[in-house]
């Protein structure tokens, strides 16, 4: 565990604690890690969530899908990033979703319990970490309202040119990588696949942008 240190100091549940601290904490917390191939689930709809969890390596996509087959991407979980932890925060609330490895994986869990009642020892750190559980929660929620923004548009075009907007915006430049293929674009989007290469091509057409595969690069134009 102590070799993904560095990973974890960049998730703000460790902001303010420095690596030897955080080396205690890990055993304060019980830390234990799993891995999982691609297209394992970490979590599946039903399940009770009951430790706060943190992705070290991989890449993890937090889906639904309809009784009809129909997914929709909720989320997607990148290495640092922690997951999972409203429900841990309440106990009685089953997973709704389903946390799937979209390659091979390594997460880290943290005793829920442990990670928010102040330890024995009544280190400093801990209550910090504690300070900063509800500052993540926080921002999830910000990331929350984020999307939701881009897939209360009425049009898929304009659900594009929010979300790269967006995108281009967190890079700080009109060129950068989105973490989806064409199909998972659609399904974060809740828009129809074929309608929306359709509509990419459009924008391409008319000197908006310019793409290929998951890069993108934004276009000034007198229009």
């Amino acid at each position: 565990m102590k070799k993904y240190i560095p990973v974890l100091k960049n998730n703000p549940l460790f902001r303010g604690i420095n690596p030897t601290e955080i080396e205690t904490l890990l055993s304060c917390m019980q830390a234990k890690i799993k891995h999982y191939a691609k297209g394992e689930y970490v979590f599946r709809q039903g399940d009770r969530v009951e430790q706060i969890t943190i992705l070290l390596s991989g890449r993890i996509h937090v889906q639904c899908d309809d009784y009809w087959g129909n997914r929709t991407i909720m989320n997607v979980i990148h290495p640092g990033e922690m997951f999972g932890e409203a429900y841990a925060m309440q106990q009685d609330t089953l997973f709704l979703n389903d946390a799937v490895a979209m390659e091979m994986c390594i997460v880290a869990f943290f005793d829920f319990e442990k990670m928010t009642t102040t330890c024995s020892a009544s280190c400093v750190f801990h209550h910090t970490i504690i300070h900063n559980l509800f500052l993540a929660i926080s921002e999830k929620n910000r990331k929350l309202v984020q999307k939701l923004e881009h897939i209360s548009k009425r049009s898929t075009r304009e659900k594009l040119l929010s979300y790269l907007s967006e995108q281009s915006r967190l890079y700080g430049s009109n060129c950068f990588d989105i973490p989806f293929n064409r199909q998972q674009l659609a399904d974060f989007l809740s828009v129809d696949r074929s309608a929306m290469s359709s509509e990419l091509s459009k924008l391409k057409n008319e000197g908006l942008l310019d793409f290929y595969k998951n890069s993108f690069i934004l276009k000034q134009t007198d229009i």
